[in-house]
């Protein structure tokens, strides 16, 4: 065995073991989601830190002024266990999906991230859903399930369906698995449907307008000032004319 294949494969990054370049290879909203939910539950487990510290009560934020709690509560799937890595799963593959899928820029894809959580966080006292994270990956799961609507999948190497079937057959095995009806992946379907039906249907229907699109403002944010290239042009052009001639 040669040295690139011990350091992760010849087609990989030199220096690089196979789980860092899986990390690196990751857009960069998926990969700190990821890094943030492995870290808390690392946490939890050391007894560093304890769930109660971590969940969304709003009393808790916006009296005690504990605002942690408005991003701890996306980021905290449970202990170290199988149904962590089953969450950690699906979180990183549809999250990158549907990331690696909104273009070059962060914007679009944490525009989306940001109008999930908010209203993930306003109907979190409605229903009683103190942990969020479920809620928010099942959002991404169903967006991404109805925006590839002939991609066939297999669950568990026992059933085929195709991806729109994706967010029920996960609200089927959380029922079997933990016995209780799923109301944070119910939650987080609808609100992945808002979103769906606003950017993928709506804009069909009105003249390609787009409501939830970033405005220009959080764009701005995230992507790089374009350059001027007319006026780049013409400043080597006269650069070009000042240069002494060689002969």
């Amino acid at each position: 065995m040669d040295m690139d294949n011990m350091l992760g494969g010849g087609g990989g990054a030199m220096g690089q073991f196979p789980l860092e370049q899986w990390f690196y290879e990751m857009p960069v909203c998926t990969r700190w989601w990821t890094a943030a939910t492995v870290a808390t539950s690392l946490l939890v487990q050391c007894h560093i830190i304890t769930p109660f510290q971590l969940f969304y009560s709003f009393r808790a934020v916006f009296v005690k002024n504990q605002f942690w709690r408005l991003i701890t509560t996306f980021v905290y799937f449970g202990p170290l266990s199988l149904d962590l890595l089953f969450h950690v799963f699906f979180l990183q593959r549809y999250s990158r999906l549907l990331e690696e899928s909104s273009g070059r820029s962060p914007a679009h894809f944490s525009w989306l991230l940001l109008y999930a959580t908010s209203t993930l966080l306003c109907l979190s006292p409605m229903l009683s859903l103190p942990f969020l994270g479920s809620a928010l990956s099942s959002s991404l799961v169903y967006i991404w399930s109805r925006r590839n609507p002939e991609t066939r999948l297999s669950f568990l190497g026992l059933l085929v369906f195709t991806a729109p079937y994706l967010p029920w057959v996960l609200m089927a095995f959380s029922l079997v698995l933990h016995g209780t009806i799923p109301k944070d992946e119910i939650c987080g379907v609808i609100v992945g449907h808002v979103w769906y039906f606003f950017s993928d249907v709506y804009p069909s229907l009105h003249n390609g307008q787009r409501p939830l699109d970033p405005p220009g403002w959080w764009r701005r944010i995230f992507e790089a000032r374009p350059t001027d290239t007319g006026a780049q042009e013409i400043n080597n052009e006269i650069a070009a004319a000042a240069a002494p001639e060689v002969r």
